[in-house]
């Protein structure tokens, strides 16, 4: 998804297979959309996109796959999805997705069954080292914001795509003393603007993604690189999707 209709334009997001999207324009080649999961706006070209049944493409799927790499198959080819896809259309018996023609053979959950840290910390664990990539959202390359909403969505929780626009959502936590695992901690610029975000672990580790997926110390005044012992980032608030 880019900034404007053009290749060389700044990729500001990515769609997952399976998510849906509308299309609010066009111009050439190009197709200006809303995503139907977070609602980012952008352009992407017609090779990127199939058109589905407007009745599957309205109904949010319960099922996202939850592998790295989840292959699907066509009669002649084959497909790999990445963690966080949404199998639209997915018929668990038949393991068919919405055509009748893609058939999805990796791990996947029902994001209406239960939650546990234990899920959170296997869905996290993969990711480590994994690059940074301005506007991604898979393990190929992340930003941030990219890697909290895809991990949040595996655990059935749709979170915005931008960091400033998830610290609007959840309950605040008031203090770090008080997070908890799968809390998570926005951090801000010398403008006062939310520019960062993670995960927090056991109440004084953060996952993040800063150059690469890392796990570094937190405290209440930021992030301090584990390597380096250098604060790189400066903690604004810490909310909570989910109460484990």
């Amino acid at each position: 998804m880019r900034k404007e209709p053009a290749h060389r334009a700044e990729m500001i997001s990515q769609f997952l297979f399976g998510e849906t999207m509308e299309i609010l324009d066009e111009k050439e080649e190009w197709f200006f959309v809303r995503s139907l999961f977070d609602g980012y706006e952008g352009w992407l070209t017609h090779h990127l996109i199939q058109s589905v049944p407007e009745v599957i493409a309205t109904v949010p799927t319960k099922y996202v796959s939850t592998g790295l790499l989840n292959p699907v198959t066509l009669p002649t080819e084959l497909v790999n999805l990445s963690m966080g896809s949404s199998l639209t259309g997915y018929d668990a018996e038949t393991r068919l997705l919405w055509d009748g023609l893609h058939k999805y053979h990796g791990t996947f959950r029902n994001i209406d069954d239960p939650v546990s840290t234990d899920l959170l910390l296997h869905a996290l664990q993969p990711w480590i080292n994994a690059p940074y990539l301005w506007g991604g959202r898979t393990f190929m390359g992340v930003d941030c914001s990219g890697f909290v909403q895809i991990i949040f969505k595996v655990l059935g929780v749709a979170l915005k795509r931008d960091a400033y626009l998830q610290a609007m959502e959840g309950t605040p936590v008031g203090d770090l003393i008080l997070a908890k695992t799968g809390d998570v901690a926005f951090f801000n610029n010398e403008a006062g603007r939310i520019t960062h975000v993670g995960i927090v672990l056991n109440g004084d580790q953060i996952i993040h993604a800063s150059g690469k997926v890392r796990i570094d110390t937190i405290t209440k005044a930021g992030i301090i690189q584990n390597e380096t012992g250098k604060q790189t980032h400066v903690l604004h608030s810490i909310n909570r999707f989910i109460a484990f």
